[in-house]
């Protein structure tokens, strides 16, 4: 490292597990450490973030810039949490809290960005204008990079896709639901993880996982697969309405779901006939950086 030049460490706030990922000035690992996160008690996840953050440092033996990615993002407005699907975290001044019991100044963004500037800088969207990163998890969320650049908006929700509704123009009637934010008919409700769970469940009256329906679908089972062709369907028509508008340059998946390859060719199949184009050149792939990614874009929040 130069002299002078401080480590960064990111810091991945999520409803199962915190991790944090220290890394030098040309973005090379130093440490890593994963905790489970005590999400049902505020007080206690801006401990366990203080106490990876100590432990990090202790390990790489000196003072970090520290950045944070979380559910939701922060209100321009009130400088609180909001919209996180933690919604313990909801209404609290989370970064302001972290950087009190810190001592120091954090930076602090919604984790779909965090995952978006990751594959940006030096992950399957490398040496792309415009990037668009999404993330299939327990929630959907998306993010957008401008030159390597975050775009947040003026309200800070650009790339906030998963809470539109979803669309409907083709295809077999869409069943209804009811997203934890209090609307009907989310694109998270239908393209998260325990949302392809639920479709599944809905029409075979058999509870899976995402995990668990891929597997059975690479077996040849007919239910699966076509539980599966019904999720690459919705990602399409969902994905068609930020292509019109955005036109990024690719469009990067994340989240466990993103690890089911045959969404993949599902998707590449429908998109041309959703977009309003005579052909469809953007390429939607996998994320390089894998279950890192959000971490180590957190960590990116701050400058080489």
């Amino acid at each position: 490292m130069n002299q002078g030049v401080r480590p960064r460490i990111g810091v991945d706030v999520g409803g199962t597990k915190i991790e944090a990922l220290a890394i030098d000035e040309a973005g090379r690992e130093l440490a890593r450490l994963r905790v489970p996160s005590p999400s049902a008690d505020y007080r206690a996840m801006v401990a366990a973030v203080r106490d990876v953050v100590v432990d990090l440092e202790r390990e790489i033996g000196g003072e970090a810039r520290i950045g944070l990615g979380t559910p939701g993002s922060v209100s321009p407005t009130t400088g609180l949490l909001r919209n996180a699907n933690s919604t313990v975290m909801n209404g609290r001044a989370f970064g302001a809290d972290v950087s009190a019991t810190l001592q120091r100044e954090i930076r602090i963004e919604n984790d779909a960005n965090c995952f978006a500037l990751s594959e940006a800088s030096d992950g399957a969207g490398a040496g792309r204008r415009m990037v668009f990163g999404v993330i299939l998890g327990t929630g959907v969320g998306g993010g957008i990079v401008i030159d390597q650049r975050l775009w947040e908006g003026s309200q800070r929700i650009a790339g906030e896709w998963g809470h539109n509704e979803m669309p409907a123009r083709a295809g077999a009637a869409l069943p209804d639901t009811r997203c934890w934010c209090g609307r009907r008919r989310c694109i998270e409700t239908y393209l998260s993880g325990p949302g392809l769970a639920a479709d599944h469940a809905r029409e075979t009256g058999t509870s899976l996982n995402a995990q668990a329906i891929a597997a059975q679908a690479r077996r040849g089972d007919p239910a699966a697969q076509a539980t599966l062709a019904r999720y690459a369907d919705r990602l399409a028509r969902a994905l068609a309405g930020v292509v019109n508008v955005l036109d990024p340059d690719v469009v990067v998946l994340g989240g466990g779901v993103s690890n089911i390859e045959v969404v993949y060719a599902g998707v590449r199949s429908r998109l041309p006939r959703e977009i309003f184009a005579d052909a469809c050149t953007t390429p939607v792939v996998r994320n390089r950086h894998g279950d890192a990614s959000g971490v180590r874009g957190a960590a990116r929040l701050w400058p080489a």
